[in-house]
């Protein structure tokens, strides 16, 4: 008895000494009576732009303030990561930890190693003082990786957060949490002998109320989660980052602060004792209106089958509340350009007429309100840009207020100028001019860098799209001009920038040229445009840099070095650009038919079409698109990178881009609802076969016509094939009747009148946003016919059940690529397309000189339906196929080579 009762009693001591026990300078001790343990990250380079900017301009005493005003500010622990690509991850973090210790206000408290990369995390165990904790590890790479980190963690005496993620993913249910925290826990401590109060396991904060059912449990399931962790797995810790789950409301602060509160109050009864808390974003919970925390608690615990919709209904009024009762209008007491920068800043206009007329009647010249009052917030807003601390949309919303106010303000200087012209006076930054090429219809991006432009007090000469070469000349010259941006999506747009570039340098233009859109490159721009013209030639791929490029060309003292280091850079890109293309091998043309990818043809089911010939929609409900949008590229189409919907609760950009979506959404609503928008489309199914290998034949109302196809010509390691499209369609010769689909839907009929009505207005916010959301429309529609095609009108996929993300990810059988992408870059097959099918006659969208399609929101292309058919680039070709397809198409070499220019080999 005597011997069991010591060995009980060892046993509870070991139990009460088993706490989580971190240190800086001070030890920080982790019982199950401390409060929660708040970690303040924006030490964080992908948390903070201030602090990325800080650490890329090697400004580290700068850095040592962001960590000091959050140990100032509560935070008991302070996570610092230094991943990111342009900055020497370890470097930094050596150099930057070796600064934090010898501030003792900053040491104070234990660091959190935060990196993906382990010779980062390591480097930074081997110089912190004190116990640091390492976040993170998984079972990402697997056991081998994740035992052998966690050897080395224990070895520098550090305790490890531990994320809910295994070889197959992220864990985003609660048998998946439990699942890997508890396989996690066993190698830790059984296998690596770590110290289970060392263990903090991160088991994923996912938003609720997206309005997707299996997002329902999301809050529930880490709860759950954690009370399973706290109970079966001794002594570990629970932590996670509590503002995700409430992404859904960014915007309605009263809701999300109840969202927290409700969160953390549950979470942490059930054990979670650590996390990232904004403080300013909690309400106490004894304090939240009750219908409120009623309406909160069934979202977060799934109390309801409507939970989401009753939230958002009483959502409405909570904001309505926020604005009578919670918003602060104070700032309408402060100074006059306080006022004026506050409204440009936050994209408010309610009051910013008023405002400028105060203004304007406090000075001499009404002028002098744009160049003082309005730049001065402007530059404001140029510098929060710059930082990182808005984004695009954000800035697109201050031009909006800015408009407004220049709008008010044009009447008063018109006249000052008739009575004094002395009195007007130039602020302008410079000039520039802004076009889409000959032939190019695409014009979002140009847009954007036109307003952002703009906003940094540059003035703007937007003459549109399909703008010819001589028209730019001409108001190049007659504007004087500083700059000249030329932008366009499709392949034939890069011939018309070398032609403009040639023309420019022929007529001795001293004005330098920005190069931008979706199908530009910097290889393109240096090795096509920029040999052609001697001033400066600078491609820029986004809204961002084209601010500093600008500045840095115009800037009088150093622009003439700047544009010396632009073209010796291009000029070093084209040499290794070349060498590179040189080490390449191809085969000819013959040899790559000989090596195209085989089907067994014989053993093939080729089904019949239920409905052949063609057939037209006239006006689709844009109801049924709504599923099939692909949200992702609608982000990175106003510069916000990410996954949707992780996007949403990117540590980054998920305030902006959950505000974005807001706006998209009502938007959306708006134009379902009235009809504003209207959804066209034009397909048909055809007999055809392959002929002459790289040929398809297809039969139409009693004609023969066919598609021209490229094959690639790269030469790839054995058992490789040489793709071409025609490899997916029977060849005739082998008798079997085989079938293709020809297709054009359009969402843009109403698009330009709208946007039109809006930049009328000043509103170029939701100018941008309406082509936006046409071009997910018309996407969708492409996604959506394809799939009725698929299961109905041709039925070779009749059973098929797909989600959304399926169809995101391609999971369909058969293809649909397009003339102009990788697989057919040849624009010149829409002819025979619209020929097929009579595009323009039957359903208006129409083809430019360049084949891009009007309107810009539409999307073509070709049905394939046979099982192995793939998607693939072309890639470059040789001179032997570009003679071959000429002589194919009956056209000369030198068109064929104008519009296969892109594809074709330097070699």
């Amino acid at each position: 008895m005597s011997d069991a009762s010591n060995i009980r009693t060892t046993v509870n001591h070991s139990q009460e000494s088993k706490y989580l026990k971190l240190s800086g300078l001070e030890p920080l001790i982790v019982t199950p009576e401390s409060n929660f343990i708040n970690v303040g990250e924006r030490t964080n380079v992908a948390g903070s732009r201030k602090f990325l900017r800080l650490i890329k301009e090697e400004k580290f005493e700068e850095a040592l303030d962001v960590a000091r005003h959050q140990v100032e500010g509560g935070a008991q622990v302070i996570d610092i990561n230094m991943d990111d690509g342009l900055i020497d991850g370890k470097e930094s973090m050596v150099k930057y930890l070796n600064l934090l210790m010898a501030e003792p206000d900053i040491a104070r408290v234990p660091i959190m190693i935060d990196s993906s990369k382990w010779e980062i995390i390591e480097a930074g165990l081997q110089v912190v003082q004190g116990k640091s904790v390492v976040n993170s590890i998984s079972l990402k790479e697997g056991e081998e990786q994740f035992v052998q980190h966690a050897k080395l963690i224990r070895r520098y005496g550090a305790a490890v957060i531990v994320m809910a993620f295994d070889e197959v993913g992220q864990a985003d249910n609660f048998e998946r949490r439990v699942e890997i925290a508890k396989r996690s826990y066993d190698i830790l401590v059984n296998e690596v002998n770590f110290a289970p109060e060392d263990i903090i396991f991160d088991l994923n904060v996912f938003p609720v109320a997206t309005g997707m059912d299996e997002h329902r449990r999301n809050a529930l399931d880490f709860i759950e989660a954690t009370k399973w962790v706290r109970e079966n797995l001794p002594y570990c810790s629970v932590s996670g980052g509590v503002s995700n789950v409430s992404f859904s409301f960014r915007g309605n602060n009263p809701v999300r602060e109840a969202m927290h509160s409700v969160f953390l109050y549950y979470a942490i009864k059930a054990g979670m004792n650590m996390g990232i808390v904004n403080p300013t974003m909690l309400e106490v919970y004894d304090d939240i209106p009750k219908d409120l925390l009623e309406h909160v608690e069934d979202v977060i615990l799934d109390r309801r089958d409507d939970a989401t919709e009753r939230l958002l209904d009483f959502a409405e009024s909570v904001v309505g509340k926020a604005k009578e009762n919670k918003i602060d209008l104070s700032w309408r007491e402060e100074p006059l350009q306080n006022r004026i920068t506050r409204a440009l800043v936050k994209g408010i206009d309610q009051y910013i007429v008023e405002d400028v007329e105060t203004a304007r009647k406090s000075v001499d010249n009404t002028i002098e309100v744009i160049e003082g009052h309005l730049m001065t917030g402007m530059n404001v807003v140029g510098d929060l840009f710059g930082s990182g601390k808005m984004f695009l949309p954000q800035v697109v919303k201050s031009a909006r207020v800015m408009k407004k106010a220049v709008a008010y303000l044009l009447p008063y200087i018109e006249e000052e100028k008739k009575n004094n012209p002395d009195a007007v006076s130039g602020g302008s930054a410079g000039k520039i001019l802004m076009a889409t090429v000959k032939g190019d219809v695409h014009d979002i991006g140009k847009n954007i860098v036109s307003v952002v432009l703009a906003c940094n007090n540059y003035d703007i000469i937007d003459l549109g799209v399909m703008v010819p070469p001589e028209k730019i000349i001409e108001a190049a010259k007659k504007e004087n001009v500083d700059v000249i941006g030329l932008s366009g999506l499709i392949t034939p747009s890069l011939d018309e920038m070398v032609f403009l570039a040639k023309e420019m340098q022929r007529q001795n233009f001293n004005v330098p040229l920005l190069i931008g859109g979706a199908t530009t490159s910097k290889a393109h721009t240096a090795v096509k445009i920029d040999i052609e013209y001697q001033n400066a030639v600078v491609h820029v791929n986004d809204a961002s840099r084209a601010v500093t490029v600008v500045g840095d060309l115009l800037q009088k003292e150093t622009s003439e070095t700047y544009k010396q280091s632009i073209k010796l850079d291009y000029e070093t890109f084209r040499d290794k650009f070349k060498n590179r293309a040189k080490h390449k091998e191809y085969r000819s043309i013959e040899d790559a038919r000989a090596n195209k990818f085989q089907i067994d043809w014989k053993g093939t089911d080729l089904v019949n079409p239920n409905s052949m010939g063609i057939q037209v929609i006239d006006d689709l409900d844009l109801n049924k698109l709504l599923p099939f949008i692909d949200w992702t590229p609608f982000f990175r189409s106003w510069e916000l990178h990410g996954r949707f919907p992780d996007i949403l609760t990117d540590n980054v950009v998920g305030e902006q881009a959950t505000e974005l979506f807001a706006d998209a959404q009502e938007m959306l609503k708006e134009v379902v609802e009235k009809k504003l928008l209207k959804a066209k489309a034009v397909f048909g199914l055809f007999k055809a076969n392959t002929i002459n290998e790289d040929d398809i034949e297809i039969e139409a109302d009693g004609k023969n016509y066919i598609f021209r196809t490229l094959r690639q010509q790269l030469k790839k390691r054995d058992g490789v094939p040489n793709f071409a499209l025609s490899d997916f369609i029977a060849p005739k010769n082998q008798g079997l009747q085989d079938y293709i689909g020809c297709f054009c839907v359009s969402a843009g009929f109403g698009t330009a009148e709208l946007a039109a009505e809006y930049e009328k207005n000043h509103d170029d916010y939701n100018a941008i946003l309406i082509k936006a959301l046409a071009d997910r429309l018309a996407e969708a529609f492409a996604e959506y016919l394809h799939k009725e095609v698929r299961v109905d009108y041709w039925g070779y996929a009749k059973e098929e059940q797909l989600s959304n993300e399926d169809l995101i990810n391609e999971g369909y059988k058969g293809i649909r690529p397009a003339p102009g992408y990788p697989a057919c870059p040849d624009h010149l097959e829409k002819l025979t397309l619209w020929e097929v099918l009579g595009v323009k006659e039957k359903i208006g969208v129409e083809l430019t000189e360049s084949l891009a399609m009007w309107p810009a929101a539409s999307v073509s292309g070709y049905y394939f339906a046979h099982p192995e058919a793939r998607y693939f680039g072309l890639g470059k070709i040789k001179e032997d196929q570009v003679q071959d397809y000429a002589a194919r198409k009956g056209m000369p070499i030198a068109d064929a080579k104008k519009w296969l220019a892109p594809n074709i080999s330097e070699d």
